[in-house]
Formats: structure tokens, C-alpha cells, sequence
């Protein structure tokens, strides 16, 4: 049996109700990723290390702007 997930908001998840966003559950081996306005659909899931790779990409195309 495993636990089940704890699923994280972004800070930058909009106004209102603060549904405009993805969420994040961060599992054994990988990174789970869903949409907040529908989180009983199909979720994505990647590998940690390419996960922590995308982030750090978006981090530095903001810093370029």
C-alpha cells in the first residue's frame, strides 16, 4: 500500500480561489504533475532529475527577460 499523494499549489497559482494553476506531488522516484481545476484527470509524471532540469530552465529564461 503506498501513501497517498500531498499535492502542492504554485505561489504564482493566480487570483481568486487560486485554481489557475498546476500542482505538484513529489513521489519516491518522480515528480507527479496535475491541473488544478481538474485534479481527477490523468496526471504527468517525471523523472526528479529532469524535473529539478525544467525548473532550473524556467528560472534562467526569466532571468533573461
Amino acid at each position: 500500500m503506498t501513501a497517498p499523494d500531498t499535492w502542492r499549489k504554485s505561489s504564482y497559482s493566480g487570483g481568486g480561489d487560486g485554481n489557475a494553476c498546476v500542482e505538484i506531488a513529489h513521489r519516491r522516484t518522480h515528480i507527479a504533475v496535475r491541473d488544478s481545476k481538474a485534479p481527477a484527470r490523468a496526471t504527468l509524471s517525471f523523472p526528479a532529475a529532469a524535473f529539478v532540469a525544467f525548473l532550473d530552465s524556467l528560472k534562467a529564461a526569466k532571468g533573461d527577460r
